[in-house]
This record gives C-alpha cells, structure tokens and sequence, in this order.
C-alpha cells in the first residue's frame, strides 16, 4: 500500500483489508473518529502504538498525557504540525 492509496481509502471512507491494528487507528482517525483510534492504540503494548497514543493525545490537546507517551517511546515532544505528524506516522507504518 502507499500513502497516496492509504489516503484515498480515508477519502472515499472504504477501510483496507489487511491493515495492521497501527494502520487502522491512523485510519480512523483519518476519518475523524479519534475515539476509535484511541481504542485501539491503547490496547497495543508495543512503540509503534505508545507514539500513535502520543500523536493522538496531542491532538486532542492533552499536551501532558501526550508528553508522558512520548517520553515513554524516548521521543521529544512533537511541534510539528498535526497533519505532518499524521503523515510521518503512517508512512513509517506501511
């Protein structure tokens, strides 16, 4: 898959088979559902998810929450903005 199919998939909202649970929380919120994003991320123990769960509570504005997760993955506090976040995220996870 590539970022381009990724993201005409949120557009015409048609979820791709086979997405791994990572894929599918930037999906979703993609699509606007942030809770269902957060769901998934926080039922995943691994780094992959920890910096979905950052990107997420930072999105949401919860800058600490956000901070506490991003330090969890030994990673700085994210300025970028929101939608090149995103985009990082889900081209590191395809």
């Amino acid at each position: 898959m590539t970022l381009e199919k990724f993201i005409k998939s949120i557009e015409e909202k048609i979820i791709p088979k086979d997405l791994t649970h990572i894929l599918t929380a930037l999906w979703y919120d993609g699509i606007g559902d942030w809770q269902k994003a957060h769901e998934i991320t926080q039922n995943i123990s691994t780094v992959q998810a920890s910096e979905v769960h950052a990107y997420l509570h930072r999105k949401e504005g919860d800058n600490s929450n956000a901070n506490y997760w991003y330090t969890k993955v030994g990673k700085k506090f994210c300025n970028k903005p929101i939608h090149e976040e995103w985009t990082d995220l889900v081209k590191k996870n395809l």
